[in-house]
């Protein structure tokens, strides 16, 4: 089922189920007068038919109209019967972004929306087109004007027509994940202007009749999903007002700016009496009958590490368009990568059993209703999503701004989701910072109003859900190497580039070079004698070395602006170079998002722009010789296969000659490596300085957290926590060490960092043992 196109990226714009045939596109990304990307019919048998009507472009809309029975999807109109007829770029300009029912006149007519505010009116049965609003791009005409771009979604209901966009064009959006960005916008399909309904990033447009539009579009609701630098935002129209509404993120991977690297999160149905909604990297159960009176129901089912364009419910499996592999690496550049040679642009479906959507990767969400921001007296937060989860707590921070003023925090719970909201608890902020475990409160919806104004005030929640995973991975990954496996096969593998479609393996053992290969689409792992290929291979995929770097404390990264990060270790083994040398640390195996490996431990690592290793999360310890990976044709691949093990695992690919291996699997097949565990600290045996911190050391994704100080000679230190990613330092333990202080952190509690100061010089040791 792979895709492929000669452009920078090539995601999946939609995919639906019609006429017996699952329909599916494919996007460049920026091509609003077309490219080399295809319409594809998938049979029921699974057999890919590349439609010769294709134009490309970069499109992502979809939508069923059903008084003239046809599917409209990127540029092309396609009936019962499966034909297909083609608007073309000279007729409707733009990266097409979203469709919605007329305002005025559905039966005749549907509404088109690009990614830079052109909007366009479409006869549906002659395919004319009529401008409305002229593509920002284009010269001339009537044009929006609306802050933000990068528009993403689409959709009409209660006399408006809806429009969403997720980026800005202003160079810091480039930068700075909290730059103001995107815009959720309204017309009424008369006036000359928008209305901007709120100034933040969005994307997803949808109501309850999702792809087909909203059956009693006067009264059903509409819902919008986006975000900003604080948390997830939830928008709901009904009886003509909308309300907000906050959930936890569980990936940053998605958080530029610039809106680039959000690809199309959606709201749809799946089958069965509730949605699916994708955002940030978690699945979340979404209830069909949601409106500000119903807001019960939303609730997370796993995290995840793919990017996806669209999905649907095909037959027995939900189906997932993705976005695997990029020519590009767009903004996502970093000192561990190194530099390998581009890619051809791919990507493929992903077919998950709907019950398998629970579980895919541990649920684990983060965000915050305000951060290191003023609030108002008696002016509530947004509500924030309180069911759900575990295990939740709430970083509360007040800078008050006032010499002896002690605020008091109220706690408001909407037990049942109605709208309702109750006191249920007076937060006392008579200290700068405290943590509250609110694992116990029950209820749908959180907000906190405060009594005085405050000068500044962070009040971050970290949730969690168990992590009922094992030590040992899965046993789909036997025949990887283990940590003191000695005979052992690796090599760089590459997606190749040209139109090749096959993956390159530089194949090496510890004795040396063992030869080239390549993996074919039917997945033949076969030996090429070709000298320039494998030269090139071996040149253009070089890891490079000394990316990180293990102490006696734990293990160090120093980024390219020189921050230091540590991070823990897994196997002991790993502290010494391996068999093969040194091991891949950082890769892109997903479009624009990275996998860092380290001391036998996989991290989710997002862009610089989208936080970078600030904002990092263990997935699993995997205690494996991994050599290296990537993507391919949709797939995850590893190279470090211990000789002659793995005989019966059919995720091992072996080579014809017997001579290579490669692990073949899905890059959300990670999370079953083991649960995220190991030791480390910032000091061992450290000469510290009084007052200075340590490094920071990475909290994000461990679950029972132990730490343990010792000092020469007897001192008091702070342990200090991030509360956001972003150096936003409390203090939260002060003790005094005689000998070793041992501290046993409560279950709920979670940080994205940890660093330790001591108030006197000293030699000490700060370790912590993840579990």
């Amino acid at each position: 089922m792979a895709c492929f196109n000669n452009e920078g990226e090539c995601g999946t714009g939609a995919v639906v189920p019609w006429a017996d045939r699952l329909w599916v596109i494919t996007y460049a990304p920026h091509a609003p007068k077309g490219s080399s990307d295809k319409l594809y019919e998938i049979t029921p048998d699974l057999e890919q038919i590349v439609h010769p009507e294709s134009i490309g472009g970069t499109p992502a809309n979809r939508m069923i109209h059903k008084e003239s029975n046809q599917l409209f999807i990127g540029s092309y109109a396609i009936d019962a019967q499966r034909n297909v007829r083609v608007i073309p770029f000279k007729d409707m300009y733009g990266r097409m972004t979203g469709n919605a029912r007329h305002l005025t006149d559905p039966a005749n007519k549907i509404y088109y929306a690009t990614m830079e505010e052109g909007i366009y009116e479409v006869d549906v049965r002659s395919l004319v087109v009529t401008e409305l609003w002229r593509d920002e791009q284009q010269k001339g005409g009537r044009h929006a004007n609306l802050p933000g771009y990068h528009g993403k979604g689409l959709y009409s209901g209660q006399g408006r027509l809806i429009y969403a966009n997720n980026g800005d064009h202003a160079a810091e959006a480039t930068v700075n994940p909290a730059a103001p960005s995107g815009a959720l916008a309204e017309w009424d399909g008369k006036a000359d202007k928008w209305t901007v309904i709120r100034r933040n990033q969005f994307t997803d447009v949808t109501g309850p009749g999702g792809i087909t539009g909203n059956p009693d579009p006067a009264k059903d609701p509409v819902w919008t999903i986006g975000w900003d630098y604080r948390s997830l935002i939830f928008m709901c129209l009904d009886h003509g007002k909308w309300t907000s509404y906050r959930l936890p993120k569980g990936s940053h991977s998605y958080d530029g700016a610039h809106g680039w690297n959000t690809e199309w999160p959606r709201i749809r149905e799946i089958g069965g009496k509730d949605f699916l909604m994708t955002m940030h990297g978690t699945f979340w159960n979404f209830p069909a009958t949601f409106d500000s009176t119903h807001s019960a129901g939303i609730k997370p089912l796993s995290n995840y590490l793919k990017v996806i364009g669209d999905f649907a419910r095909w037959k027995d499996k939900v189906v997932f368009g993705c976005d695997d592999t990029a020519k590009a690496e767009f903004l996502n550049k970093n000192k561990a990568k190194g530099v390998i040679a581009a890619p051809q642009s791919q990507s493929n479906l992903w077919f998950v059993d709907p019950e398998k959507l629970a579980d895919i990767g541990p649920v684990i969400g983060r965000g915050a209703v305000w951060m290191n921001e003023p609030v108002k007296r008696n002016a509530p937060s947004d509500p924030y999503l309180l069911s759900g989860y575990d295990k939740r707590g709430l970083h509360l921070s007040i800078d008050a701004g006032k010499p002896g003023l002690i605020p008091i925090i109220n706690v408001e719970v909407d037990a049942a989701g109605n709208g309702q909201w109750k006191s249920v608890m007076k937060i006392k902020a008579d200290k700068p910072y405290q943590w509250l475990d609110l694992s116990k409160l029950e209820g749908t919806w959180l907000r906190l109003t405060s009594d005085s104004d405050l000068a500044k005030v962070t009040a971050f929640f970290q949730y969690a859900n168990e992590d009922t995973r094992k030590d040992l991975g899965d046993e789909i990954f036997g025949g990887l190497a283990k940590p003191s496996e000695v005979n052992v096969t690796g090599g760089v593998v590459r997606a190749r580039a040209d139109n090749a479609r096959t993956l390159s393996l530089a194949a090496v053992s510890p004795q040396g070079d063992v030869g080239y290969y390549e993996l074919d689409g039917e997945l033949k792992l076969k030996r090429v004698d070709d000298a320039a290929r494998w030269d090139h291979a071996k040149k253009q995929t070089a890891i490079p070395t000394g990316a990180v770097e293990v102490d006696a404390a734990s293990v160090l990264y120093v980024d390219e602006k020189g921050a230091r990060w540590r991070l823990p270790k897994g196997d002991p083994s790993f502290d010494q170079v391996g068999p093969l040398g040194d091991a891949r640390v950082c890769r892109e195996v997903s479009t624009e998002r990275n996998l860092f490996n380290a001391g036998g431990i996989f991290y989710e690592q997002p862009a610089n722009n989208a936080g970078g290793f600030a904002k990092a999360r263990a997935v699993a310890t995997h205690n494996l010789r991994i050599h290296d990976y990537c993507s391919y044709r949709g797939m995850f691949i590893m190279s470090g296969v211990a000789g002659g093990q793995g005989m019966d695992n059919p995720h091992i690919i072996r080579s014809d000659d017997g001579k290579a291996a490669l692990w073949t699997g899905a890059i959300d097949d990670v999370w079953k490596l083991g649960k995220p565990r190991g030791k480390g600290g910032p000091w061992k045996d450290t000469n510290v300085k009084a007052g200075v911190p340590s490094d920071p050391y990475l909290m994000t994704g461990f679950d029972k957290k132990t730490f343990v100080v010792s000092t020469k000679t007897p001192a008091t230190v702070r342990a200090q926590v991030d509360l956001t990613g972003t150096g936003n330092w409390v203090d939260y333990l002060t003790f005094k060490v005689d000998g070793r202080f041992q501290h046993d952190f409560p279950e709920a509690f979670q940080a994205y960092w940890i660093r330790f100061v001591s108030e006197s010089d000293n030699v000490a040791t700060a370790q912590l043992d993840y579990r």
